[in-house]
């Protein structure tokens, strides 16, 4: 039975706040070093793979390709540059494909 792991691909300052919480970390220094690591973990059993914010909008084409999978769970978070928003309106996204309904801002069927 092989365990699933947990990862974070961004800049070097961000990913290394995660490494005392026994997570792997991936710095990446570009958007095609970025795509070609996800890549690399999608195959090699990563179930949850968190990405900054400022890497994700450089490739959306690359997120977008395991949106529709079950693993792995692709999470942005905010890099060392702060919030782009990009994040909470993935969430957003996700909860209303769920259920139907914006629960988080409270807006029935708005965009």
């Amino acid at each position: 039975m092989s365990m699933y792991k947990i990862a974070v691909v961004g800049d070097k300052d961000t990913v290394l706040a995660f490494k005392s919480l026994g997570v792997d970390i991936f710095p990446v220094l570009s958007d095609r070093e970025a795509s070609f690591t996800i890549t690399r973990l999608a195959k090699e059993n990563y179930a949850v793979i968190f990405i900054t914010e400022q890497i994700a909008k450089e490739i959306p084409e690359k997120i977008d390709q395991f949106r529709s999978q079950m693993l792995p769970a692709i999470t942005l978070i905010p890099g060392n540059q702060g919030t782009f928003g990009i994040g909470i309106g993935e969430v957003k996204k996700s909860v209303e494909k769920a259920i139907g309904v914006d629960i988080i801002f409270g807006k029935e069927g708005e965009e």
